[in-house]
Parts: C-alpha cells; structure tokens; sequence
C-alpha cells in the first residue's frame, strides 16, 4: 500500500514551482488559480522572491502547498493517474494537511488557498513578534524533550510543537521560555536546542486566537468527503468523516504534529511506500521513524517521469 504525504512550512525556496510551470500547463492552471483565488501574483514570489517576502507565514503557507498540488495535478493529468486509485491514505506535515486533504478532494484548490492565507496571518497576529520562539531539540526523543518543556516553563507556556522523528523534536512557546530550554539541553542528555528562525510559536496554547480564527472560516467553508482516508496530525490516526476533520484542524493549530506516531502508525496500517510530492523534508523524517519502508521525493519533471514508471 501507498501513502502520498505532504510537506510543512520550511519547505519553501525561491524557483519553487518554476521548472514545472514550464514544462506543464497543468502546472500553470494551478499557481493561476491560487494566484487568482488570493488576488495576489503568490506564483512571481515562488519564482523570483524576494525571499523574506516568500518566507511570511501568510506567503509561505499557500505558496507550499499551490507546489505540490502542481506536482500531484502533473502526475493525475498528465501521467493519467488518479490519486483515489493511487494512495491508500494521505497525511501532511501543519500546514501539509490542508494540502492532503485538497489532494483527496475535501476542499477546493482556491479554498485551501485561501484558508492557508488567513491561516498564516491568524498565527502570525496571534502573538506579538518577539513574545514567542520556537526551538528544535536535535538528539532528543519524545520523553526527554517533554522533561525538558517542563522544566523550562517556570509558569511560562513551553510545549512540545512537533515531534518529527526519534532524533527531532520542536518546542514552542514563550520566548524566554525556549530560551531556557535551549540552556538547559545537556542537563537532559538532549545533543542540541537550535533555535528557529521563525515569526510565531506554533502549535502551542498561544496560537488559541489563530484556532478561533479557523474554527469561524470552517463554518463558511467545511470540508467535504475525502476521497482518500487523512491521518491526522493531532491524533496520528486515520479520520474520513468531515465533521471530525473540521475539529481536528481547529485543534491542530494549538495542538502537537504527531509526525513520528503518524508514520509508525502508517507503516502499521500496511503501507510500504511513501511519496512525498513537493518536498524532501519529511522522507528522512519518516525513514528514521518507520524504518524499513520506501520513501520517494517528488519535485522535478524528472521526478514526475521515474515515479510513473513505479505507479
């Protein structure tokens, strides 16, 4: 069995998308529609930047998932391929599950676009620039850097945002807070606390007025059937009913990405391969937490053309 899984924010890069929007008219539909569903030219920052411009959350967030939708819609239109016939489940990464679940049909190209723009600019209006901070813990397991979290709070919020694979996890929370987990690294066997460089703290309690936020948009625009089943990142099990997908996603935004869980827990299910469309980032993600499975990165044209041959 097939996974088709899709990459979280970090992911972005200038070019993103270009090589196919060349090669592709079925690729040039998708940044025209995400461009005309925003009413803004996102595809000209994928391509030219400037790159701080391309790295705001409320750019970076639509522009990632309009490349792997590219990628997904190349291989379904012109490798006529249908995902439903394809992939056993789907799965992102944060934002990478609204990309998943607009690959299994639950939102359209332009909602999902549009919910990821308000999506970003909720997250980064939801803490005041300089307040929260988020670190990633290299070396660290789940159970150190939750002991850790803990210790470092001293009554400020410090959670465990992301955990990624048995040697990364991500805390978010109070800027001094991460500091002082970052500090107090060794004390807990944990190699390296890097902080990142991002504009909010995501996935943690203080991101309650960006779930709110959400929670109002699904009124306006709920999911619908997905036609491939979703793990869900704050649960990392299988959800198909729309009405839960709704909840999860307002949850998500507060909530911990239960990457590792989520590929140990697809592995468990039966699949044996995992295709990663738009990015490289979570195939060594989940090649450390799965273990013995196959991983494949699509991006290019080329990429597009060797998996055919395996589909």
């Amino acid at each position: 069995m097939r996974a088709f899984v899709f990459p979280g924010q970090g992911s972005q890069k200038i070019g993103m998308g270009a090589e196919l929007a060349e090669a592709s008219a079925a690729a040039r539909e998708v940044f025209e529609e995400v461009d005309e569903a925003l009413g803004q030219k996102l595809f000209q920052i994928m391509k030219d930047g400037p790159e701080d411009v391309l790295t705001l959350t409320e750019n970076a967030q639509p522009a990632i998932m309009a490349n792997a939708i590219a990628v997904l819609r190349v291989l379904e239109k012109e490798g006529g391929i249908s995902l439903a016939d394809k992939a056993g489940f789907v799965a992102g990464h944060s934002l990478g599950e609204y990309t998943a679940l607009c690959a299994a049909g639950a939102f359209s190209l332009s909602d999902t676009a549009r919910l990821l723009k308000l999506r970003g600019q909720s997250m980064q209006a939801a803490v005041p620039v300089g307040i929260g901070a988020m670190c990633a813990l290299l070396g660290a397991d789940i159970e150190r850097a939750t002991a850790l979290a803990q210790a470092a709070a001293e009554g400020d919020v410090c959670t465990v945002a992301n955990d990624n694979d048995p040697t990364q996890v991500v805390l978010s929370g109070h800027k001094a807070a991460i500091d002082r987990a970052v500090a107090l690294v060794k004390d807990h066997g944990i190699k390296r606390g890097v902080l990142l460089p991002v504009s909010a703290p995501f996935h943690c309690p203080l991101m309650q007025p960006a779930a709110d936020a959400m929670a109002e948009a699904f009124e306006k625009t709920p999911p619908g059937p997905l036609r491939v089943a979703l793990f869900a990142n704050v649960t990392a099990s299988v959800v198909t009913d729309p009405a839960d997908v709704k909840r999860l996603l307002v949850e998500q935004v507060t909530g911990r990405v239960r990457w590792r869980e989520s590929a140990i827990a697809m592995k468990a299910a039966g699949v044996e391969h995992f295709v990663e469309l738009g990015g490289k980032v979570l195939t060594p993600m989940i090649t450390r937490s799965a273990g013995d499975v196959a991983v494949t990165s699509v991006i290019t044209m080329a990429d597009i053309e060797n998996i055919l041959k395996e589909l």
